[in-house]
C-alpha cells in the first residue's frame, strides 16, 4: 500500500487529448483549476481530496500501473500497450467520448492481391525473410498477427513517423492509429478489411490495489463514473417543456404514448397549468428526448396540439446505480 495521502488523477499534458480531456471533466461539473499554466499540477474545486498531475498519455499508464498515480484518462490504445500483464491497471470506463482512432494494419497501395490479413498471411508465407512491421505498439501488433497464424514477421519499433517506412524501404508495412485516414492515403498506404486491432477512445483508468486499500480512492472512483456516466447519458438528450389543453393528465397521456416519440425516458410529466383564464384548461408537458428526436418531438407535440414549447439541454441523467460501478466493485472484491 502507498504511504501518501493523497489521491492523484493524471491528465494528458498536451494537445488534443489533453484540451478534451479537461473539457469533459467540466461538463461533468469537475472544472480543473490551474493558477500556473507552466505547473504539472492542478486542482478540482469540486473535488478537494483530488491531486491532478499533468503527463505525457504512456506515462500515465505507467504511473497508475506502478501506483505512483491513482487515476488516469489516457487512450484505450497506450492502456492496453504499456498496461502491463498483471492486473495493476483496472478500466474503469473504456468509452468516454473522444479521442477515437483505430490501430490497425496498413500495407502498401500497390500490394493489390492483399485485402485481408488471410492475403497478407498468404504472401508473406511465400517470402524467404520475415515481413517487417514498423510500430509504435509492438504488444498489440505482434499478441494479433499471432493470433492470425503470422510468424514470419519481424516487429521494427519506431517513435517517428510510421507512414514513410514502406516508401523509404526499412519495413514492409505498419501498424499505427488511424483517424480519418487521410495521411495513409497521402503516403500510398491502404488499411486492410479486416486489419483493425483495436477500436481506441479515451478512457478512465484505475490503479486495482489503490481502490482495493483505499477507501478513499474507491470514493473518489465511485463520484467519477457517478458523473461521468450521467454526463454521457444527457449529452444525447434534450429535456421539451409545451403546453396542452386538456381536462386532465390522463387524457393528454393517451394523446402522447400514441406518437413515436413522446414516451420520455420513463413516461411524460404533466402538471395544469393556472392561468387568468379558469374556464380553459391547459397541463404542461415534460419530457426528456434524444436530441436526434427533437424535430419529430416537436412536430408530434404541435399535432396533438402542444404550444410554447421549450427546448433546454440536459447537464445529467441519473438512473439507477451505474453497470460500471458494478462491475468495479465485483473486479476489486475479487482481487481480495
Amino acid at each position: 500500500m502507498t504511504d501518501r495521502s493523497d489521491v492523484r488523477l493524471s491528465l494528458p499534458s498536451k494537445g488534443r487529448l489533453a484540451e478534451d480531456a479537461e473539457a469533459f471533466l467540466a461538463a461533468c461539473g469537475l472544472r480543473i483549476y490551474k493558477p500556473n499554466p507552466r505547473q504539472y499540477a492542478a486542482t478540482v474545486p469540486a473535488l478537494p481530496g483530488l491531486t491532478v498531475l499533468l503527463q505525457r498519455p504512456t506515462d500515465i499508464v505507467v504511473s497508475v500501473r506502478d501506483g505512483s498515480v491513482d487515476f488516469g484518462i489516457t487512450g484505450l490504445d497506450v492502456t492496453r500497450e504499456y498496461g502491463g500483464s498483471n492486473d495493476e491497471i483496472l478500466v474503469l470506463h473504456e468509452a468516454l467520448g473522444f479521442g477515437s482512432c483505430r490501430l490497425a494494419i496498413a500495407v502498401p497501395e500497390e500490394w493489390d492481391d492483399v485485402r485481408s490479413v488471410a492475403d497478407l498471411a498468404d504472401l508473406v508465407a511465400g517470402w524467404d525473410r520475415p515481413m517487417r512491421v514498423a510500430t509504435k505498439f509492438t504488444n498489440l501488433a505482434e499478441a494479433f498477427l499471432k493470433s492470425r497464424s503470422i510468424t514470419g514477421f519481424s516487429l521494427v519499433h519506431s517513435e517517428g513517423t510510421l507512414e514513410i517506412a514502406p516508401e523509404i524501404g526499412y519495413a514492409d508495412c505498419i501498424v499505427d492509429l488511424v483517424s480519418s485516414g487521410q495521411t495513409l492515403k497521402d503516403n500510398r498506404l491502404r488499411l486492410l478489411d479486416d486489419g483493425v486491432i483495436l477500436r481506441s477512445q479515451a478512457a478512465l483508468v484505475a490503479n486495482r490495489a489503490a481502490l482495493r486499500e483505499r477507501p478513499e480512492v474507491l470514493s473518489i472512483a465511485r463520484t467519477l463514473l457517478e458523473l461521468a456516466e450521467a454526463h454521457l447519458r444527457a449529452e444525447d438528450h434534450v429535456m421539451v417543456v409545451a403546453n396542452m389543453r386538456g381536462d386532465s393528465p390522463e387524457e393528454i397521456v393517451d394523446r402522447m404514448l400514441g406518437q413515436d416519440v413522446l414516451g420520455g425516458l420513463q413516461g411524460p410529466t404533466i402538471s395544469p397549468v393556472i392561468g387568468a383564464d379558469r374556464e380553459e384548461r391547459w397541463q404542461a408537458v415534460q419530457i426528456v428526448v434524444r436530441r436526434d428526436d427533437l424535430i419529430t418531438a416537436i412536430a408530434e407535440l404541435r399535432a396533438i396540439g402542444g404550444s410554447g414549447v421549450v427546448v433546454t439541454p440536459v447537464t445529467y441523467i441519473f438512473e439507477e446505480e451505474p453497470d460500471r460501478i458494478r462491475a468495479m466493485m465485483q473486479a476489486v472484491a475479487k482481487a481480495e
